[in-house]
């Protein structure tokens, strides 16, 4: 399929955030690739959906720190074949002009399309507590709670600062397995 219609390069930048604290709410429900760049406007992850609104709100909680502006190119009917090729092209023209791939399309990928694993943000007081081995599995799963609980306070008050509006709400049956991913 011909992707020329859509290069990256004729695509407006969008807040991530607007001034009114929300996300591009006018994609919701709206089948499209997206693109989205750092405080820089340096691509940070390429990726495609069903639900472009829901997906940047995950990337949003995810990986925070890079999630500033975005390009999005939606199409009417669900094709999987377009959806990959835009993406690919995306990344390929990227990769021409800027001499590298984005570290959210190549090594980091998974941070960006995984729930948060609170297991590896632990404070090394709170490893050792998990690990004790007076603890049993009731001792423990409170313990990962906590840490949870933690992380993602600490998301929603860097969210906070950035002015965001729009309600976020974590599933709380993953805080058991150590998991933060939103509710869906």
């Amino acid at each position: 399929m011909i992707v020329d219609n859509y290069l990256l390069a004729n695509i407006e930048y969008i807040p991530y955030i607007d001034e009114n604290g929300q996300l591009p709410e006018q994609f919701q429900g709206k089948i499209g690739v997206y693109a989205v760049f750092d405080r820089d406007q340096e691509l940070q992850f390429v990726g495609y959906s069903r639900d472009v609104y829901l997906s940047l709100k995950q990337h949003l909680v995810r990986q925070p720190q890079y999630c500033y502006w975005v390009k999005i190119q939606t199409i009417e009917r669900p094709s999987r074949t377009l959806l990959e090729n835009i993406e690919k092209a995306w990344i390929e023209d990227w990769i021409t002009q800027n001499s590298h791939t984005p570290s959210g399309c190549a090594e980091h990928k998974n941070q960006w399309t995984q729930a948060i694993n609170v297991k590896e943000l632990m404070t090394p007081e709170e490893n050792a507590n998990y690990n004790n081995p007076i603890h049993d599995e009731i001792a423990r799963i409170k313990i990962i709670k906590n840490v949870a609980r933690r992380i993602e306070a600490e998301i929603l008050k860097l969210l906070q600062m950035r002015g965001l509006q729009t309600e976020i709400r974590f599933n709380p049956k993953l805080k058991e397995e150590g998991l933060l991913d939103l509710k869906s």
